[in-house]
C-alpha cells in the first residue's frame, strides 16, 4: 500500500512525464503506470488510470488503450511486479503490444 500521495508531488510527476521528447503512447503508458501505483485516485485507480491515460493519447490522435478480457490475468501479473520492484519495460512493452488500439 503505497503512502497518501501528495498534490505537489504528483502534478510535478505528470508535469514531467509529459514533457518527455517521446511518442505519445510511451507517454500515455507512463501516466497509466504512475497512476495506478501511486493510487491518486479516491476509487477505481486502475479504471481511472487507463481513462486518464486514453485523454491524453485521444487528444494526441495516438489511438487508445484497452485491457482485453483474455489479457487480464497477465496484466496483473505484470502489474504487481511493478508495483514490487518498479521496473516498467516489461509492462510497457506489454501495454504497448497487447493493449494499444488505433483506427
Amino acid at each position: 500500500m503505497p503512502p497518501l500521495p501528495n498534490e505537489l508531488d504528483v502534478k510535478d510527476k505528470i508535469k514531467q512525464i509529459v514533457e518527455e521528447n517521446d511518442d505519445a503512447i510511451n507517454i500515455a503508458i507512463k501516466l497509466c503506470l504512475y497512476c495506478m501505483k501511486m493510487q491518486i485516485f479516491l476509487d477505481g485507480n486502475k479504471r481511472a488510470s487507463v481513462i486518464f491515460a486514453n485523454h491524453y493519447l485521444i487528444s494526441h490522435g495516438a489511438g487508445s488503450l484497452v485491457i482485453p478480457e483474455n489479457e487480464v490475468p497477465e496484466f496483473k501479473r505484470l502489474l504487481v511486479k511493478y508495483y514490487e520492484d518498479d521496473e516498467i519495460n516489461v509492462i510497457a512493452s506489454f501495454m504497448k503490444e497487447h493493449c494499444w488500439k488505433t483506427i
